[in-house]
């Protein structure tokens, strides 16, 4: 971390608040903002000089949801709904060794960071069970590319054919027995694990951060729910789920706990402020009251929400509602890319669907204010990221004014939102310190970056080519009953027509 002075001189500081875009320079004393002000603003001797001439200067976007093990997935699958996905999962996540997991981290870590990306909450996969191992590994390769990051174990106690009522009966019962065999660890596993790799953590969390991830209510019993709660607190760490994310989960919900599932996790005393939840395309007004009450924050990813078909959240209502909610890729198995550019900018397009009332779309301010901002509460840096401000961490993204995606340059928030999709990014800085400079990655060797995934991956085809075999044969059960489950009524539409 830099320890010295910086100045930062003639850039366009971009204003959301006031929509503008001023020439002004920007202090940076150990690694924080310490002031911004007219071009000429006064440096002490010897302070270091950034020439941030034709650059507009923005915060550094914070993705408030990724998994970082999809890089090596990126592409998957077509016509795929979410439970496709998870019934995809033994097959395009799993048989990899600790070399695969930080290699797969590094890989999404440095999509990001050439795409603005500076920050961001890792739900992280190993199967069968995560490890303190891969779990730090992960964290250190996000260190080392120079992003930070929360990186939360995802963990589970049920499998999703345990999950999804009525899913086991559905299939033949030669599949059935398969599958019965595909069980989750008993959850004192997951929770000796966890609490392992928080009594463990040696790394600077100003940083990297550790938080749990019970993946989906469904998917975890109510014991282990009440575990992760308790752990939680126990060492102050965040708690991120995915939620209502589809209307099978919603529908779900109802059938197993006989209340949404929002409703469920609040009176198991889950919500509060360092609870995050993905998704939330299937909120109803009183799950948003709950969430908002107890402080909570939301996870937007309609990137991935259009990919798998979840539906559409209802974005404008948990504002209005007090929610705090930040901007989520999800992971490249599910979302096709680490862009949070174009993730910032399908947020504000998804709410012109729900509505013909341009009052109630997402504005192009509120976009860029969840993507960082919002973000930063998402993962708990609120106050340290998402701003450029004095006090706040010198976390900046250069942007080039040369690119056609700022000529001619009309409105440099509205370009920013509808334009940009990552191309005009020329350098970015972490703490002060450049991590991307003339549109090279200071601290990833490309080439063999390249190289190590290609080689991976071929050796993982082979490796998981059994489990992709019974995974293909109940995709038809999997989808077929799902699509039944969705069919049935639930008192909210997150789809369109």
């Amino acid at each position: 971390m830099s320890q010295g002075w910086a100045v930062l001189r003639g850039g366009r500081v971009l204003d959301p608040a006031a929509d503008a875009a001023p020439p002004a320079d920007i202090l940076i004393e150990g690694g924080r903002i310490s002031e911004i002000g007219a071009p000429g603003l006064a440096a002490p001797e010897g302070a270091r000089l950034v020439d941030a001439a034709d650059r507009l200067l923005i915060p550094g976007l914070v993705n408030a949801h990724t998994h970082g093990h999809g890089s090596l997935a990126k592409g998957w699958g077509d016509r795929a709904t979410l439970e496709l996905l998870l019934n995809a999962g033994p097959w395009i996540s799993g048989q990899r060794n600790l070399d695969d997991k930080r290699l797969a981290a590094r890989l999404n870590a440095a999509e990001m960071l050439r795409r603005g990306c500076t920050a961001a909450y890792d739900l992280f996969l190993e199967i069968p069970t995560p490890t303190p191992e891969g779990v730090t590994a992960v964290a250190e390769s996000y260190a080392e590319v120079g992003v930070r990051a929360v990186v939360a174990p995802m963990m589970a106690d049920r499998s999703l054919y345990e999950a999804v009522p009525g899913l086991l009966d559905a299939m033949p019962r030669h599949l059935r027995r398969r599958v019965e065999r595909l069980r989750a660890a008993p959850f004192e596993e997951s929770l000796s694990m966890a609490r392992d790799l928080l009594d463990s953590w040696a790394i600077d969390r100003a940083r990297l951060r550790p938080a749990l991830a019970p993946t989906i209510p469904l998917h975890c019993s109510d014991a282990f729910l009440l575990a992760c709660r308790d752990l939680a607190a126990d060492y102050d760490v965040g708690l991120h789920m995915h939620l209502a994310e589809s209307k099978v989960q919603a529908i779900s919900g109802l059938s197993v706990y006989g209340k949404t599932l929002t409703a469920h996790l609040d009176e198991l005393g889950l919500l509060g402020p360092r609870f995050t939840a993905a998704h939330g395309n299937w909120l109803d007004g009183d799950d948003i009251a709950r969430l908002a009450d107890n402080g909570a924050s939301v996870a937007h990813n309609p990137g991935s929400n259009l990919r798998l078909g979840t539906g559409i959240a209802p974005v404008r209502r948990m504002r209005d509602g007090g929610l705090t909610v930040g901007v989520g890729t999800d992971g490249s198995s599910s979302a096709d890319s680490q862009n949070m550019f174009e993730a910032l900018r399908l947020a504000a397009y998804v709410s012109r669907v729900r509505t013909a009332d341009y009052r109630d779309w997402i504005g192009a301010g509120e976009a860029f204010e969840m993507a960082t901002a919002g973000g930063a509460r998402a993962l708990g840096f609120d106050g340290e990221i998402g701003r450029l401000a004095p006090g706040y961490k010198a976390d900046i993204v250069f942007l080039d004014l040369a690119s056609f995606n700022y000529l001619p340059l009309n409105d440099a928030l509205n370009q920013v939102v509808f334009c940009e999709n990552g191309s005009a990014v020329a350098a970015v800085m972490v703490d002060g310190v450049m991590v991307l400079e003339a549109g090279r990655l200071l601290n990833v060797d490309e080439a063999r970056l390249r190289r190590e995934v290609e080689a991976a991956v071929e050796r993982l085809r082979g490796a998981t080519r059994e489990a992709r075999a019974l995974a293909e044969k109940l995709a038809d059960y999997v989808g077929l009953h799902c699509v039944g489950l969705a069919r049935e009524p639930y008192h909210v539409n997150a789809h369109c027509g």
